[in-house]
């Protein structure tokens, strides 16, 4: 990790789960780490409490879900901290809902936020790193429902927008190799992990199911980024899928 210290880093939907667990785990390996979510003020007390360590994190409120909320975002980062080197697209969400009578507004949610958020933010940072010759790092957090389609919880359009996470990986890993880039890119493929996640989305009969099944904790998720964030110029992780055992 030495080459990233002191670099700025951007996680999005990093206030609880996944992203807080990633920023904690950059920000004590020396990165400037900027945290974006709906929910800043669960961010500001991760800062503080990382802050007392000496770690470097910055909370802004965005909703990635909405364009402009990313490009004020990525803008204000550039301008008032610096140029960034990698960027984390963790926020996503699923909503309760079904695909034979479905909700169009909770459908669109899902996609606004795990793909078209996810492909703005890369946007944008590759236009930051490209200006600042800067050879960073993309990583999505993607699911094991970007692979197979779960048949024990509500699924809905869920899977689909994890399928594309998947296939915008391999395209943007083409696009970058086209063009002589050397910005990598990579994807993290979790099953059940032990989050607020479908708290949030009151997928209550999920949670009664997955509660029963073994899952894995946020900081392995952290753990699996700060192995693809080592890596060496000239090794290429695709794509890492990660499955708690059975007990």
């Amino acid at each position: 990790m030495d080459r990233w210290i002191g670099k700025v880093a951007v996680v999005t939907g990093a206030s609880a789960g996944i992203g807080a667990a990633i920023v904690k785990a950059l920000a004590e390996k020396g990165v400037k780490v900027v945290g974006l979510a709906r929910r800043k003020e669960k961010i500001d007390e991760l800062t503080k409490s990382l802050g007392e360590k000496g770690c470097n994190v910055y909370a802004m409120k965005a909703d990635v879900s909405k364009e402009e909320d990313i490009l004020s975002s990525f803008e204000c980062i550039k301008k008032k901290i610096g140029p960034i080197s990698i960027l984390i697209n963790n926020a996503g969400f699923k909503r309760n809902t079904n695909l034979t009578d479905g909700n169009t507004k909770l459908w669109r949610e899902t996609f606004d936020t795990n793909v078209m958020g996810l492909c703005i933010a890369t946007r944008e940072a590759i236009k930051n790193m490209r200006e600042c010759k800067i050879d960073g790092h993309i990583v999505h957090l993607n699911s094991i429902a970007g692979h197979q389609i779960p048949t024990v919880v509500v699924t809905n359009v869920y899977p689909a927008s994890k399928f594309a996470v998947t296939a915008l990986t391999e395209t943007l890993r083409l696009e970058l190799n086209a063009i002589g880039s050397k910005i990598k890119v990579s994807s993290v493929s979790p099953s059940t992990v032990l989050t607020e996640f479908r708290k949030a989305s009151n997928l209550v009969e999920d949670e009664k199911v997955l509660s029963k099944m073994p899952y894995l904790d946020s900081t392995d998720i952290a753990d699996a980024v700060m192995y693809i964030l080592p890596t060496p110029p000239h090794v290429q992780v695709h794509d890492i899928i990660i499955h708690p055992l059975f007990k």
